[in-house]
């Protein structure tokens, strides 16, 4: 176990004296927890109480603690939150030598420290105009002197915060949003702050303030259960750390797992996310109760005054609006149409609701909430978790589409699914969902954990049912097609299993569920294809003809391939992206048709190439030019647009890829494919040139801003073929400018031969972290390998990089499987 840091070590004062006492007590082996804290605040109380004596103050003087030490939740490095509070019946240069005497013995032994000394009036006052003032005094405890003053302090706060609640709440909800806007939502951070994001530690202490207004009460199921977890979590991280922090960075989660007894780092994540979904969905019921509560007490008096004076505090019949049977929507939620009280109004257009003999009504509701946009009562949701009968295996057609209509609502979905959830619904419906819930994605590209993810890209798919002939098919492989990471090896081999049986489980026939079962096997062909692979190579598109079997199937993927990259993050999508995912559509749409592919090696180089490799061969230097997405021709000495295909024609000679590459990357340009084509131009004269001038296709776009212009392009490039620019040592130099940041160290390049069955070339495939020049790398050490570099795809996400390279012999020819085997691990060692 990690101890505190040496100020700690050095202060024992005898062994009785706090310093040593407390050092023991985190020394100990006993796990995190309320009694660990506790322990700890006793100690404190003991060590403050006697300091307190030791001052011998007058009369009217109270030490109090607020806040987290006010709950006794001290966590190793927690500060102390202190108020010295006076009647004003003692003179200043009294309770300020007390103050002393209290403040810099915790000073000394290096304790942080929030003080404040004001008498009960200034407190109040304090409280009135300070939000956060008034939370810590709503925790107040005495801990010595006048316990009486600090009772009576406590008791005024409280009544002036249910007497003001109307007021602060607020103000207290705001003061949520916007911490929540800064520190994000912690059940999906990979770094999460357990403190201040959005269900962390201090939405659950905002919740106990509204339950101490009377006002509205949070759900109680979970909830202390949630908040001590996420304590337990923030007293390993500073054991662990030897610091007062609340950030679970990456490179101290093994660490914090280790100190909880968990497995790993992912099972602490799976446990916060778990922790702070609880504290979330609490919030949101709460706050929406808060919203209903205060919208009806400012209608009162208007009610009051239509009603001529007349009372309007006997409670008038709600409203309750059919919206399926069995559902209504009653004062802004939607429930079920239960036997009500008198004073109810009567329902009418539906019958009442009876879940214990109606195994479709939670989906039914679900559904009905999500198409109106509506939240489910949590209350409604409660009753059907414990009253509502199992749905027959397999479901009836009712279930089925019910689910499917969930699911096509759109951003609606989000809520009614997390209140689904909350009561173990879906779990209960999807049995394979527990292996999903709340796990962590550790790439950093992914915005949301497993089940959310699963969840928002079906929000998005729903926007995209007018492109297929089968939405509902559509809906449900948006949500089981990452059902597979939750067992080990291949996910999408392992999800085509477990969604074989959902769907059979859900209702589907043989053909749609092996429908399904496919796209959800096959959900990465189309980009992983698109970007790491020749899309001229016929071998390409029909092996994706082969894996997709049909035009509706594809027409599913393409869909799916859409809503699953917009649902992963802002980085997994872009119009380049789309614009190669839908050409590879194109083609195996036509191979599917019957249409026969036309062969890359018959086609001739383009006019635009052909007039390019006659100026460079009669020039014998470089010429390049650069086109937008529509062909037209771009001027070289004006600035480029951000995204570009980029055409260089240059006598063959050697080092040309890494050259070029390397150019690029020291102008910040990305390259996301690169085509190398020889072409021969005989009848012209031979000088300057050979004869055999190199054609190279560059897809590129700016990291930032827009491109350079095309003379600085050539110059650099005619500097780096000829020596005099030294590419690697201005790389390193861009790459040393640049601090590092502390976290977890990039795996080893890997290099395989990828089992493509190109008729074409040999398909080397590159996994390393990204970094400028990592094509110019590839190609240097390539330069002595004897081959030649057909093409090369480029794709990265977030800090990963893919880079796919079509190679051959000099003479075009494959590469033997032992010589393709042998350059794969000489580049891999190259780059490593």
């Amino acid at each position: 176990m990690t101890t505190l840091e040496p100020q700690d070590a050095t202060e024992e004062q005898g062994p009785g004296s706090y310093a040593a006492d407390r050092l023991r007590l985190l020394q100990e082996k006993a796990p995190s927890g309320p009694e660990r804290r506790g322990a700890l605040s006793r100690l404190t109380d003991d060590w403050l109480a006697g300091l307190f004596a030791a001052a011998a103050p007058p009369k009217g003087i109270a030490l109090v603690a607020v806040g987290g030490y006010g709950r006794a939740e001290l966590s190793p490095r927690s500060d102390l939150d202190l108020l010295l509070l006076h009647d004003g019946s003692a003179p200043k240069e009294t309770v300020a030598a007390v103050a002393d005497r209290l403040w810099y013995p915790v000073w000394d032994l290096g304790i942080a420290l929030d003080h404040s000394v004001r008498t009960p009036a200034q407190a109040r006052a304090t409280a009135a105009e300070d939000l956060k003032v008034q939370l810590g005094l709503l925790d107040a405890r005495p801990l010595a002197g006048d316990t009486a003053l600090a009772a009576a302090l406590r008791s005024t706060v409280l009544a002036d915060w249910r007497n003001q609640a109307a007021r602060r709440l607020p103000e207290l909800a705001e003061l949520c949003r916007d911490r929540a806007d800064r520190a994000g939502e912690l059940r999906f951070l990979l770094e999460p702050d357990l403190k201040e994001a959005r269900g962390g530690l201090r939405d659950a202490q905002a919740l106990r303030a509204v339950a101490a207004s009377w006002l509205a009460d949070a759900p109680r199921d979970g909830l202390d259960t949630a908040r001590r977890r996420l304590l337990d979590a923030r007293d390993a991280l500073h054991l662990a750390t030897g610091r007062a922090t609340d950030r679970l960075a990456l490179q101290e989660q093994d660490a914090v797992a280790e100190q909880l007894g968990l497995l790993d780092a992912d099972t602490l994540l799976r446990e916060v996310y778990e922790a702070a979904g609880i504290v979330t969905y609490a919030s949101d019921v709460t706050w929406r109760e808060v919203g209903r509560v205060l919208k009806a007490r400012s209608a009162r008096p208007r009610l009051r005054s239509l009603l001529g004076g007349r009372s309007a505090d006997r409670k008038q019949p709600a409203e309750r609006t059919p919206l399926a049977e069995g559902v209504v929507e009653m004062d802004g939620e939607v429930v079920l149409a239960l036997p009500q009280p008198p004073g109810f109004a009567r329902t009418a257009g539906t019958s009442l609701a009876r879940p214990e003999r109606d195994p479709v009504l939670p989906l039914r509701a679900a559904a009905a909430a999500a198409q109106h946009g509506l939240p489910l009562s949590p209350h409604a949701v409660r009753h059907l978790a414990a009253t509502a009968k199992a749905l027959p295996v397999p479901w009836p057609a009712e279930a089925r589409e019910a689910l499917v209509t969930l699911l096509g609502a759109g951003a609606p979905t989000v809520p009614v699914w997390e209140a689904l959830e909350a009561e173990g619904l879906v779990t209960r419906l999807l049995p394979d969902w527990e292996r999903v819930r709340h796990r962590p994605q550790r790439n950093p590209v992914h915005t949301w954990t497993v089940d959310r993810h699963l969840v928002e890209t079906a929000v998005r798919a729903a926007s995209l049912t007018r492109r297929v002939g089968r939405p509902d098919l559509l809906l449900v492989t948006a949500l089981l097609h990452d059902i597979g990471k939750g067992w080990p090896g291949d996910h999408s081999v392992a999800g085509e299993t477990i969604a074989r049986d959902l769907a059979a489980r859900i209702g589907f026939d043989r053909a749609d569920t092996a429908t399904i079962a496919t796209v959800v096997r096959h959900h990465l062909l189309l980009v992983d294809t698109a970007t790491r692979r020749d899309l001229d190579d016929p071998a390409t598109v029909e092996a994706v003809a082969a894996a997709v079997g049909t035009v509706g199937t594809l027409e599913l993927l393409h869909a799916l391939t859409e809503a699953d990259a917009l649902a992963t993050g802002p980085a997994a999508w872009s119009a380049w992206r789309a614009s190669l995912v839908a050409d590879l559509v194109k083609r195996v749409t036509g191979v599917l048709a019957g249409e026969p592919l036309p062969d890359p090696e018959a086609a001739a180089p383009s006019a635009e190439q052909e007039r390019l490799a006659v100026e460079a061969l009669r020039t014998g230097e470089p010429v390049l030019a650069l086109h937008t997405r529509d062909e037209q021709p771009l001027d070289p000495d004006e600035p480029a647009p951000v995204g570009v295909e980029l055409l260089i024609a240059l006598p063959d000679q050697p080092g040309v890829l890494p050259a070029v590459a390397g150019v690029l990357a020291l102008h910040r340009l990305t390259v996301r494919a690169a085509e190398l084509r020889a072409v021969d131009l005989p009848g012209l004269p031979a000088e300057p040139g050979t004869g055999s001038v190199l054609v190279l296709a560059w897809r590129v776009a700016a990291e930032y801003g827009s491109l350079p212009q095309g003379h600085r392009l050539r110059a650099d490039l005619l500097r780096a073929l000829d020596g005099t620019l030294d590419i690697p040592a201005r790389l390193a130099e861009r790459e040393a400018a640049y601090p590092r940041r502390r976290g977890v160290q990039a795996p080893p390049p890997r290099v395989t031969v990828a089992p493509a069955d190109s008729r074409l070339a040999t398909v080397l495939e590159v996994r390393a972290q990204d970094a400028p020049g990592l094509l110019h790398r590839i190609g240097r050490a390539l330069e002595g390998a004897a081959v030649r570099v057909r093409s090369a795809h480029v794709s990265t996400l977030g800090a990963n990089a893919v880079d796919t390279l079509y190679v051959t012999r000099p003479d075009g020819s494959l590469l033997p499987d032992e010589e393709a085997i042998d350059l794969a691990r000489a580049l891999e060692e190259a780059l490593g």
